[in-house]
């Protein structure tokens, strides 16, 4: 599987939620939050597999056919039209740091969030954190403000 992004994300997560953790088999897990339309396939076609999720609504994860690593997520608000990618499956992982660290409540006790960084105990509100073009985006994309 090959794949690259077209743009920017609309923003990059550190989700410590025990969902992510129990879904990565890590402490957190790093997704950038970006248009489907905007993540190219190169090579390969992902496996679209469906699991369970804390909202009790699912989300189908899309893996490599051949190794079964998770790509990126479909969860059941946005459908498929925003993926979220798992940062690490990128060539260049550095380029991507967190623009927040959300549900740091569950996060584990040893994992230390960096002095300044963006953090909130559960999730927060869009239009107070991602920025205005963001925002745009998402809107022309889904319709929906917020």
């Amino acid at each position: 599987m090959r794949f690259s992004l077209a743009s920017t994300p609309l923003i990059v997560h550190c989700c410590h939620c025990r969902w992510c953790q129990r879904e990565s088999g890590a402490s957190f897990a790093l997704n950038a939050v970006i248009e489907a339309e905007r993540v190219r396939l190169l090579k390969g076609s992902p496996v679209l597999v469906m699991t369970p999720s804390a909202s009790g609504k699912g989300q189908r994860i899309a893996r490599c056919a051949d190794c079964h690593i998770a790509l990126w997520s479909h969860y059941a608000g946005a459908g498929h039209a925003l993926r979220f990618v798992r940062v690490g499956t990128l060539d260049d992982p550095d380029r991507l740091p967190p623009d927040i660290h959300i549900y740091t409540e569950s996060k584990q006790p040893w994992v230390a969030i960096p002095a300044g960084a963006r953090a909130v105990p559960q999730y927060y509100r869009r239009s107070e954190v991602w920025s205005a073009e963001s925002l745009a985006r998402r809107e022309r994309l889904l319709g929906t403000k917020g």
